[in-house]
Formats: structure tokens, C-alpha cells, sequence
């Protein structure tokens, strides 16, 4: 078998090289940018780290923790503290804790919510309404239609729009219910009343933390990938410009050169891989221009201690629309994880997404600096300028999964019936973090190696927390 060519070296291509050459398969990993990793990339300053991308993945997702142990960094694996997990929503200037137990968007703990001061008295009643419904069958519909019927305005606008917006970077009057929460859709069809549904199904005591990283940082995951591939997967630098059909296979063109192979992965994301199938495989590029992304930008801003006249007594904040300020959400990196800060500085990490983000993507980095810090200056009561700032930019990254996405990867999946040898990789299609990635990465070397298909199934569970803190 001739190397596969795999083009994009983020996490998605590295960990199809890795299964690969598990196979004894080889491959020819293109990459355009300077560096692997993708998204991920881990920095420092003033004796901090900081994460450029995602910080974490969700411990619940055994994938990305069976690739960690596999490449032997399973002894730098580190836990969210739980036991300090709580997150404020901003709400005229001030911060509200969300309600305890609360399971996606639903209640498990409906006195929580009934004492809370995120929400009015009107929406506290249709809580209890709410429990009432019958179970019903709807075709599939946006979040805020879903949440909307279910509990009403203020708990779309105050909790499902902000924690949306952190993790997609879309409104919630864009986004799937069966694809973002196929958990509470199913509870609408067994149940009628999402809360009955999440109070019948509430697990057991957590077992281990929420979150799981890297003592050191995601970087060392890529790090460490770049290194197991190296045996069997050729490094190519270059920007691909097309892939075409070749006889029997196929041909992956470069500015100085093509690539010719009976597989390529295009583990990049759908917008890019329509773009290079345009010209030779028009009718599955179509449906890969209907996914549509959105760009973040992540500031992580570093204050000298103390820095604050509140306490970082949380995981950080939510801050939705109706607050008009640029940010989407912010982490206070101490309290979630620990390993990230020294006793001289604290960290926060400040995400835009959406339109925030579309401002800010051209912008210089005092620009952006200056617009995280006065933002959250008056919510957080910063006493002092940071001392340093770390910026990256994202464009055209986050995949939204829109109203009919969920019929999106069975076409998909036809189409590549047709086209054998094409393989699609990332965010795209069936999950957006990094254990989604790393599993459809897996199933995509076991069909190129002959154990399985190459469209892995989906995982119905809410799995796109990872991006948002």
C-alpha cells in the first residue's frame, strides 16, 4: 500500500497517523502552518501556562485518555477540582452562580433554581408546568425553540444562549437540539418533561473529576504524537491546493508537487475539504459547504497578585448577549485546574466567539488586550492592568451544528460509499472535541486497515464543553 496522505497535522491528522502506523500503514502528514497541533498549542509567561485552544477534555469520553495512555503521559494526567466547580452568569453587571445540579440545561435539583436569582418568579412557575408535559415527537428544531417551550425566554437568554455561545460560538436560534442535546430531546420523546426526564436518569455519584488535562499542557499531547509518528509518517510542509481522482486512487496537488496515494484523509476542517474536492467531487463538496463554522479569538490575560477585589471562588463566567460586552465567557485557570499559575500571578482566559470574534480576528493584540481587560474589569474588579497577554486567533474554526445537521453525516457517508479511498476527519461531523476527533480518527484508520467502516457513529451525548472552560 503506498503512504496515505493525510492533510492537516491538528489532532485530527496526528491521530490518524498514530492509528496508522499502529497498522504498520504509512503515511505523508501535509501540513501549510509552522507548527502541528492545530488548535492546540500550550504557552507561557510570567509563570504561567496558558492554553491557546482547548484546556481540557471531558473525562467521560474515553478516548482521549486511552490515547494518552498509550503514548505513555498517562502519569501527567490531572483532574478539574471539582469540589470548587461553579460557574457565575453576568446579569446587570454582577455575577450569579448557575444553580446547582443542573444537568445540560435542566434542573436535576429544582429547589436550586427556585432559590436562585438567575431567574424570575415567572420562570421559576413554568419550571414547575414544565413537569407536567406529555411525551412528544418533533421534528428536529433550534435550541432556543426547544428552551423556549420547555422553560420559557430568561432561560434561553440567561443560560443556554451564554454557555452556547462559549462552546459554539453560534446563537442558540442556530443550533440542532437533536445534535447539541440528543439527551434532553430524548427526554421530550420518553417523557414529555426534561426535568422528569434528567431526575429519572440523574447518574450516580460522579466517579473522578469532570474535566481531564495534561500537568504540562496539551502541547505535550501533540508533542508526543509528533514524536510516535515519526517512524512511520513523512512530514511534508506546503499548502494543499486540490485533491482529484487518479485512476484507481488518488492525487493530492501542492503548489511544488502532488502526493499520489489509494487514500487520503482530509482531516481538516468541512469548509477547507470542500473547497480542495470542489473541482472533481462536486456533489459531496455541496453538502460539506452547508456546514457552517464561526471564528473564536482567546486572550489570556495574566494580573500580578492580588489582582481582584472578588474572589476566584468558581471555574469562571458565562456572560450573555443581553450584558452588551464583547467577551463570550472567561475561565479563572487557578481555581479549575491546578499547575497553571505561580504565587505571583493569576490567570484568566477571555473568549470571544461569533461576531466578537469576527471584530477582533484582524485586530492588533493591544486592541484585543484592551477589550478583554475594560470588559471584564467592572464584573471582576481588576485592581491593575495585566502584566502580560497571550493572543490567538481561530478563524473559521468552530463547527455549528445547525437545524438538520443530523442527517448531514449519513449523506456524507453515501457519498463516500462512491468515493473509496476518502476519508473525512475533524470537527465537522459527529463531535467537536478532542476525544470526538481522536474516535473518528481511530474508525477512519481501522477501515483504511480493514477492521471497520469509515464513518464511526455518533456519540449521543452533550460533548462540546470542552472549548468553553
Amino acid at each position: 500500500m503506498k503512504p496515505v496522505a493525510i492533510i492537516g497535522g491538528g489532532i485530527s491528522g496526528l491521530a490518524a497517523a498514530y492509528y496508522l502506523g499502529r497498522e504498520g500503514i504509512p503515511s505523508t502528514l501535509i501540513e501549510a502552518e509552522a507548527r502541528l497541533g492545530g488548535v492546540i498549542r500550550t504557552d507561557r509567561a510570567n509563570g504561567c501556562l496558558i492554553e491557546a485552544g482547548p484546556d481540557s477534555w471531558l473525562a467521560r469520553k474515553p478516548w482521549a485518555l486511552g490515547l494518552v495512555r498509550e503514548l505513555g503521559l498517562e502519569n501527567r494526567v490531572i483532574g478539574s477540582n471539582d469540589d470548587r466547580r461553579k460557574t457565575y452568569v453576568a446579569r446587570r453587571g454582577k455575577l450569579i452562580p448557575i444553580p446547582q445540579g443542573m444537568q445540560l440545561l435542566t434542573p436535576a435539583k429544582p429547589t436550586a433554581v427556585l432559590a436562585s436569582r438567575l431567574f424570575g418568579i415567572g420562570t421559576k412557575l413554568r419550571m414547575g408546568l414544565e413537569w407536567l408535559r406529555r411525551p412528544a415527537e418533533h421534528p428536529d428544531r433550534s435550541v432556543a425553540e426547544f428552551v423556549r417551550d420547555h422553560f420559557g425566554d430568561e432561560w434561553n437568554e440567561r443560560l443556554a444562549q451564554p454557555l452556547l455561545a462559549a462552546v459554539y460560538g453560534g446563537p442558540p436560534e442556530r443550533l440542532s437540539v437533536n445534535c447539541v442535546l440528543p439527551a434532553l430531546a430524548e427526554y421530550e420523546r420518553r417523557y414529555g418533561s426534561v426535568v422528569r426526564g434528567a431526575l429519572k436518569n440523574r447518574p450516580a455519584k460522579a466517579e473522578g473529576p469532570l474535566f481531564l488535562t495534561l500537568k504540562d499542557g496539551l502541547g505535550t499531547l501533540v508533542d508526543a504524537l509528533q514524536k510516535a509518528v515519526a517512524p512511520s509518517s513523512r512530514l511534508v510542509r506546503g499548502r494543499v491546493l486540490q485533491i482529484e481522482r487518479a485512476g484507481g486512487g488518488w492525487r493530492v496537488r501542492l503548489a511544488d508537487g502532488a502526493v499520489e496515494t489509494e487514500h487520503v484523509v482530509a482531516a481538516v476542517p468541512a469548509h477547507e475539504a470542500a473547497g480542495l474536492l470542489r473541482r472533481s467531487c462536486g456533489e459531496i463538496a455541496q453538502v460539506l459547504d452547508g456546514i457552517p463554522y464561526n471564528s473564536a479569538v482567546t486572550a489570556g490575560l495574566v494580573y500580578r497578585r492580588p489582582g481582584f477585589d472578588r474572589p476566584l471562588d468558581g471555574f469562571g463566567m458565562l456572560i450573555p448577549r443581553s450584558e452588551k460586552l464583547s467577551p463570550a465567557a472567561c475561565t479563572w485557570v487557578e481555581t479549575k485546574f491546578d499547575h497553571r499559575t505561580s504565587d505571583e500571578a493569576t490567570l484568566l482566559r477571555v473568549f470571544f466567539t461569533g461576531d466578537a470574534a469576527d471584530e477582533l480576528i484582524d485586530a492588533g493584540d493591544d486592541a484585543v488586550q484592551e477589550t478583554a481587560h475594560a470588559d471584564l474589569s467592572s464584573l471582576m474588579r481588576c485592581r491593575a492592568r495585566p502584566a502580560a497577554c497571550r493572543i490567538n486567533r481561530w478563524p473559521q474554526s468552530m463547527a455549528l451544528y445547525t437545524v438538520g445537521h443530523a442527517s448531514r453525516p449519513a449523506r456524507i457517508g453515501e457519498l463516500l460509499q462512491r468515493l473509496p479511498g476518502l476519508h473525512l476527519g475533524g470537527n465537522g461531523y459527529d463531535g467537536v472535541g478532542i476525544p470526538d476527533c481522536i474516535r473518528r480518527s481511530q474508525a477512519i484508520a481501522a477501515a483504511i486497515a480493514g477492521h471497520g467502516v469509515g464513518r464511526p457513529s455518533r456519540d449521543d451525548s452533550f460533548s462540546k464543553i470542552e472549548g468553553c472552560g
